[in-house]
């Protein structure tokens, strides 16, 4: 039977994922929202996976844009599994997932490959930077307050 955490465990989880998403849409990618189906858009998916076993978590993956994803399942069904665009579509991913592990790395993340059948071309978020405040925020000199 599937288990979840805590009510506190998932808002710890939401907000990390959320933090992610913000630090993806920084540094320019496409962050889809969640709920969002992917045939719709492209982007990096950030999840919550609110199971209370060792696979819960935050996770994040790469979502081809809606073209990609029709025409290599259109290869899928047709089991034209010799057609280049399957070892394209993953060359994307995998390139993808490689860049938001440097770039969530260099702003003080922690960050591994998932573990799972079910979460290939997926990275696992171990822990966020110290600070809540992110590397791009507002700086207080940035912030001009009237009368001083």
């Amino acid at each position: 039977m599937y288990e979840r955490v805590g009510a506190e465990e998932q808002a710890r989880r939401e907000a990390l994922a959320l933090r992610v998403r913000g630090e993806l849409a920084a540094a320019a990618l496409p962050v889809l929202p969640p709920g969002l189906d992917p045939v719709l858009a492209g982007g990096a998916e950030v999840e919550a996976d609110h199971g209370a076993d060792p696979s819960g978590g935050v996770y994040i993956g790469w979502s081809a844009g809606p073209r990609m994803q029709l025409s290599t399942s259109r290869a899928f069904r047709l089991r034209l599994l010799d057609d280049p665009l399957l070892r394209h579509s993953g060359e994307i991913a995998a390139a993808m997932m490689r860049a938001m592990a440097a770039i969530l790395t260099s702003a003080g993340w922690t960050v591994e490959e998932a573990r799972g059948e079910y979460r290939s071309h997926q990275l696992r978020v171990i822990s966020g930077p110290a600070s809540v405040a992110p590397l791009w925020g507002l700086r207080d000199d940035e912030v001009a307050m009237p009368g001083w």
